[in-house]
């Protein structure tokens, strides 16, 4: 590809300079506004670092399933999942962390970027205890920046739109992706017809 931007003087060119609302909104603690919206969440994208590269997954639960701690202090339960660490062991390396939450309906996102750790401690994992299943480890986020980001990716995508919807039988599913990459050993049909009632089983 030609002509690629390789100094920040050259994309300062392009895009000039943030407007005053952009830079206002940043803060560092979690003011009552970002409290309310986080609590209001029942979604995010976690995204972390190490030296082999990032990673970024999705979270979920009942809304506010993040806890406001204090006005420094985010804490994420880690529940059940298919055992894949990545998350974790980023945070454990390299403690630096982004998060970006969703409210349905609303088209604003709130980006947190922060440092985190890994904790095991008994009484704050069953603090966060549900249906009888605590999670095995809680990440403890200390915020550095918080701000809201304007609605524009969400309209264009008409996500909270009905007729946006996608059918989810028009898309591939898990069991069809491990079936083609184990040559039909592992997946198939059969775990697809398995898997939604085998995750409501095991969410906790």
């Amino acid at each position: 590809m030609k002509k690629r931007i390789e100094t920040l003087a050259q994309l300062e060119e392009i895009y000039g300079k943030p407007g005053d609302a952009s830079l206002i909104k940043e803060v560092v603690e979690i003011i009552p506004h970002y409290r309310s919206f986080i609590e209001a969440s029942p979604f995010c994208t976690l995204a972390t670092v190490a030296d082999e590269g990032m990673d970024c997954t999705p979270r979920g639960d009942k809304p506010g399933f993040v806890r406001v701690h204090d006005e420094r202090t985010l804490m994420m339960p880690d529940r059940r999942g298919n055992n894949r660490t990545d998350s974790l062991a980023n945070i454990v390396r390299d403690p630096r962390i982004a998060l970006c939450f969703l409210v349905p309906g609303s088209n604003i996102c709130l980006r947190v970027n922060g440092t985190a750790y890994v904790s095991i401690d008994e009484e704050l994992l069953e603090s966060f205890s549900h249906k009888g299943s605590a999670p095995r480890s809680v990440i403890v986020i200390n915020t550095q920046a918080l701000y809201f980001q304007c609605g524009r990716a969400i309209l264009r995508s008409k996500l909270w739109d009905n007729n946006a919807q996608v059918d989810p039988a028009t898309l591939p599913k898990f069991g069809e992706v491990l079936a083609w990459l184990s040559a039909n050993e592992i997946g198939g049909k059969a775990y697809d017809d398995a898997w939604e009632e085998r995750a409501k089983t095991s969410l906790w």
